[in-house]
């Protein structure tokens, strides 16, 4: 892209995401490939596989209405070209693609990112003692005007339909709900995955939102393993806090698929850790290019400088704005220990596709 002003973001979005027009206005700054921190030292051919399967997605489901778009605001040319090159490419080929396709641009406001991951816990398709907290299908029927929050739901609103699929601890069950998904180990070995079906309505409300307004801990303390310590030394106060959250996720069995393969993100297709971007969906499209600049920890709670090629394959309730991002790490507990310690700020540059290829 090679006009050097600033333009605008704002309906041109909400219907490039075949949605309504809901984007708050914001500004791009087009900028060069080269003024990209990190752009030449990733490797792009990673990339080039999600973004092919989000493409394959966009190809076989079209979206259920189909606006007239002006060209810039679509991803069929270059998804067509990506389709077309052959299935293993290396980086420098990957990056050539991405160069002739796409023109980047950096959004005006400052990005906010945390991260989400795929937990591995242990249940039972039965209740025990230990594990007594349901993860429910979606209820089958008229949907209930209104829709019970979490405390109804827990105490019993759906209770006698047989929408239990497995059986957690408590707390495990919370955080199943605020990632979306989880591989569950049953008693005899065996695991089961169980990913998102749908909500009850209500917006979410973050616990160390709360808690750092109780005074309990202050903001840079509240991680998800600060927030998971205090529920379990608090076994009395910890439900009254749950609930809190009256959003509440249902789930469905995800059978049939590749152990390898990350949980499905909200455009359909499995998330790829460390490459699969949540975004707002009633801004940015599925299958949107976005390279991320921002500091993260690691294992180790080391924070540096993470500069990748990202995919938008995914959103969540909590993932709203236009410079608005949560990273999939991955599956199990070190990435749970990554992703929990991620709230960090960095740029948000989105790859804007070409109507036609630069030369």
């Amino acid at each position: 892209m090679t006009p050097a002003r600033s333009f605008r973001l704002s309906c041109l979005v909400g219907l490039w995401a075949a949605s309504a027009c809901v984007a708050p206005a914001a500004a791009l700054q087009p900028i060069l490939f080269a003024a990209v921190p990190g752009w030449a030292d990733d490797n792009h051919a990673e990339a080039l596989i999600p973004f092919r399967t989000s493409c394959a997605a966009l190809n076989s489901k079209p979206p259920p209405r189909t606006p007239k778009l002006p060209p810039e605001a679509r991803l069929d040319k270059a998804c067509a070209a990506a389709l077309a090159l052959p299935p293993n490419v290396d980086r420098r080929t990957a990056r050539a693609f991405f160069e002739r396709w796409f023109a980047p641009a950096l959004v005006d406001t400052h990005g906010r990112y945390t991260g989400y991951y795929e937990p591995e816990m242990q249940g039972s398709l039965t209740p025990t003692r230990r594990f007594r907290a349901p993860l429910l299908a979606f209820p089958k029927g008229p949907i209930p005007d209104p829709f019970p929050d979490r405390g109804a739901i827990e105490a019993g609103a759906f209770a006698g339909q047989g929408l239990e699929l497995v059986w957690l601890d408590p707390i495990d069950a919370f955080f199943v709900h605020i990632q979306g998904s989880s591989r569950v180990r049953l008693p005899d070995g065996k695991a089961i995955r169980v990913n998102f079906a749908g909500r009850n309505g209500y917006p979410f409300t973050p616990l160390g939102r709360v808690l750092v307004e109780r005074g309990v801990m202050t903001r840079e303390q509240a991680s998800m393993q600060s927030i998971r310590a205090w529920l379990a030394a608090h076994p009395k106060q910890a439900p009254d806090l749950m609930r809190a959250n009256r959003s509440y996720i249902f789930f469905r069995l995800d059978e049939g698929r590749a152990d390898h393969e990350g949980p499905i993100g909200g455009q359909g297709v499995p998330v790829t850790g460390g490459r699969s971007l949540a975004v707002d969906d009633g801004i940015w499209p599925y299958g949107l290019p976005v390279f991320m600049d921002v500091p993260l920890p690691d294992v180790n709670g080391m924070v540096k400088p993470v500069r990748r090629l990202m995919i938008a394959q995914d959103t969540g309730a909590a993932i709203r704005g236009t410079a608005r991002a949560d990273i999939f790490i991955g599956t199990g507990h070190e990435a749970g220990q990554i992703a929990g310690r991620i709230r960090n700020d960095g740029r948000f540059i989105v790859l804007v596709p070409r109507a036609e290829p630069a030369l």
